[in-house]
Parts: C-alpha cells; structure tokens; sequence
C-alpha cells in the first residue's frame, strides 16, 4: 500500500486504468527509466496484463541506437550501426537460443561496442578513417595511453577486415591457453563441507553454491533454474543442467526438494506459483545473475577461481561430450578444459583401439 500510494505510482497507474496512457510496453518506455516503472512494468506483466517481453535486450537495443547517433561522423555512424546490429546483437540473438540475455551478456557487448567507439574517435583525431589506418596506426594506438577495452577493440577490428571495411592490418586474437591461475580442489571441497553442514546459513545459498563447486555453474545459469529442472523419479533426485539430468547426491538433493518446496519471492506479488527457483525481488521474475553472484561471494566462493577447479576436476572424468551435454556448456568450451585437464578421451580411445588390435 506504501509503494501504490507513492507519486510517481499512483499516476502512472491512474493513467494507464483512466486510458489517457496506452497499456503498452512502449508506453511505459516513454516514461523516465528507473527502478519505479520498472517494477509497475514486472507488476503487469506477472499478472499477465502485459506480454512478457527480454527488458535486457530491449535495454541493449536502446543503447546501441543512442550511442550510434551521438558519434560525431556519418561514417563512423555508418560502420556502428552495421557492426552492432548485423554483427554484436544478430550474435547475441543466436547465442541466446530464445532465452532472456543476462546482465552479463548485456555489459559484454556494451564493452565491444564501446570500444569500437573509443577507436574510431582516435582514428578521427589523427584524421584517419578504418579504410586509410595502417598498422603503424594502429600499434600507435594500441602502445598508446589511450587505448581503452583493447582485447574488444581487436574483434571490433577483425570483423572490419573480414567486411572489408579496413585493409591490411593486422590485430591477432588472443587464444586461450587453460586456467590461469593454480586449481584449489582442497579448498573446493573445504568450502563444499561447510555448505553442507554449516546450519547457519541460508539452504538456497548453500544449494546455489554447491551446483557453482560441483557442477560449474555460473551464477547467471543458477539464477535462471526453475523447479521443472528438478526431477525426482524412483526415490532418485536429478537436476536438468544440460541434455542430460544429473542425479544429486542425497544431501544435495534434500537441498534442491527444500528449495522447490520453500522458494519464496521477496516482491508482495508472484510470492506463490513462482517457476523460478530462485525468485527474485520483483514480481515473476528469478533472482538476477549479478545478485545471486553478490550472495555467493558473501560465502566466500571466488567465482571464477571456483568454476575453473571444478571443471577442470570434472574434464579429467568425463569426455568433452558427455560433459557438455551434461552441465549445458558449449561443446567446444568442454573440448577446451578437457585439453587443458591433459584428459585427451581421443587420444585414449585410440590407444585403446591399438591395444584390441594387438590382442
């Protein structure tokens, strides 16, 4: 009742029932951004008044366009919008596969876009163009103090070259050579235990913890988990992370039944019949990858440091396909930690093939 009789609320909503406001998502994106209208838009449209719509994409989208029309060039206009458009979010689209970018995803591209940005407003300051920039040029930039995003800027450059909007430069990606840094798995399972075992803490930041240390799950993958991902099947408990469930060990899967069976929404709205399993403040919606990374990090899990353990761990059992399939990475992703893990199932396969033959 506090929240309906604020200002900014009460007239919107006055509106929208009086009719002097479409009831329209693009209605409500006239209105000024903020957490208020974003909250009155999840309000209607868990209550089914609005159709469901990706806000992150419609965020990114907004972005792009006015950051396109504020540079100061027709061309570098020009080259902005094909890049963004037919290349950064036509690619976002695909890697999506029809689910709701995350916030990551979102600040991603707005990092290449950026930086594609900065380096046309350098060129520009040379009077240069990306079609007369030459690779003098572009190392002057690259060992200069302004260089800004440099590893975006290189695919911002690479996609030029391939659309033959630059020519003769050269900008090499950098590969990725396995984990930087050494794999704790003592400590991965130290932290584990205490998820466990730690009655003091919350059951759904210890479950969301335990699919980070056991199964590699980024926060943004454990945010968007509903309760249909949780099987229980002849007294056996399986989480659907990929293709193929996983079964859950007992303490795990008693976590994961409390979860479904207690999930609660924070907003006044959606707090029963939520999909999510994981709700989040607002109404019909998961928690957001960024806040269920504050809550794992407030356990103390590294994030980065944990998922690279335990897929590297999980690469040394499993082959590339099987561990794909299974915890919903990218094949070439698992064919990657695999490699780094020196677990090589073909090169076993083979020497198994040769040891049959001899026999």
């Amino acid at each position: 009742m506090r929240w309906l009789s604020k200002g900014i609320v009460s007239t919107v909503l006055t509106d929208l029932g009086s009719g002097r406001r479409p009831l329209t998502h693009q209605a409500l994106d006239e209105l000024p951004e903020g957490k208020v209208v974003e909250h009155i838009r999840c309000v209607l449209v868990a209550t089914e008044v609005l159709p469901r719509r990706d806000e992150q994409m419609v965020r990114l989208e907004r972005h792009v366009k006015d950051l396109v029309a504020s540079h100061a060039t027709a061309e570098g206009r020009k080259i902005l919008h094909r890049y963004a458009t037919w290349h950064l979010l036509r690619r976002l689209c695909r890697r999506s596969r029809g689910k709701e970018i995350t916030h990551y995803q979102l600040t991603g591209t707005r990092q290449h876009l950026r930086a594609a940005v900065h380096l046309l407003d350098w060129l520009e300051e040379q009077n240069l163009i990306l079609a007369t920039c030459r690779q003098a040029d572009l190392e002057r930039w690259m060992t200069s103090d302004d260089v800004r995003h440099r590893r975006e800027a290189g695919h911002f450059v690479r996609w030029a070259l391939a659309q033959k909007i630059a020519r003769d430069l050269s900008f090499p990606a950098v590969r990725w050579n396995g984990p930087s840094q050494a794999m704790d798995d003592e400590a991965r399972w130290d932290t584990a235990r205490r998820l466990l075992h730690d009655d003091t803490l919350k059951p759904e930041d210890c479950l969301a913890g335990l699919l980070l240390l056991l199964y590699a799950q980024w926060p943004a993958a454990i945010s968007r988990l509903t309760v249909d991902h949780i099987e229980e099947t002849d007294g056996a408990v399986r989480i659907r992370l990929g293709a193929v469930p996983v079964e859950l060990p007992a303490p795990v899967a008693e976590l994961a039944l409390h979860q479904v069976a207690i999930r609660r929404s924070h907003a006044v709205l959606g707090r029963t019949e939520s999909p999510w399993l994981f709700p989040g403040g607002q109404p019909g919606r998961p928690i957001s990858a960024w806040a269920m990374g504050e809550r794992l990090r407030k356990l103390g899990i590294r994030l980065a440091a944990a998922r690279s353990t335990a897929l590297f761990q999980l690469a040394t059992e499993l082959p590339a396909a099987v561990l794909a399939r299974t915890l919903g990475i990218d094949i070439t992703v698992a064919v990657k930690w695999q490699r780094a893990a020196a677990g090589d199932w073909a090169a076993y396969a083979a020497e198994v093939s040769r040891r049959s033959s001899k026999a």
